[in-house]
C-alpha cells in the first residue's frame, strides 16, 4: 500500500471552493481504486494550511489513476474548480507507507 499525503496553502476567502473541489476528489479516488482518508481544513485561528490522505493498493494502481489527469472529463472538471476560484495557492505531495496495527 501507497499513501499520499498532500498539503495544500488555501487561500482562506475560498474555503467553500476548497471543499467543493475536496469533495469532487473523494469521490474521484474512491471510483478510480484508491480509498480516500479525508480532507484536514482549517478548524480555528488563522491558518491557510489544509491536508489531504488517501491510499491505493500500490505505486502502479496509483500510477494508473494519475494517467487520467488532463485527460478524463471528471478530472479535468474537478480541476477547474481549483484553477477557476484560486482556492489553492500551491500544494505538495508526499508518499508515505503506512504501518498499521
Amino acid at each position: 500500500m501507497i499513501t499520499c499525503c498532500v498539503r495544500y496553502e488555501i487561500e482562506p476567502r475560498e474555503i467553500e471552493a476548497f471543499e467543493a473541489f475536496a469533495r469532487r476528489w473523494i469521490e474521484l479516488v474512491n471510483r478510480h481504486g484508491g480509498t480516500h482518508h479525508g480532507y484536514f481544513l482549517p478548524s480555528e485561528g488563522a491558518s491557510d494550511v489544509a491536508l489531504a490522505l488517501f491510499s491505493f493498493p500500490s505505486l502502479a494502481d496509483y500510477e494508473r489513476y494519475r494517467e487520467r489527469f488532463g485527460v478524463d472529463p471528471e478530472f479535468v472538471e474537478a480541476d477547474r474548480i481549483r484553477d477557476e476560484s484560486g482556492c489553492v495557492r500551491r500544494y505538495e505531495r508526499t508518499f508515505m507507507r503506512p504501518l498499521l496495527s
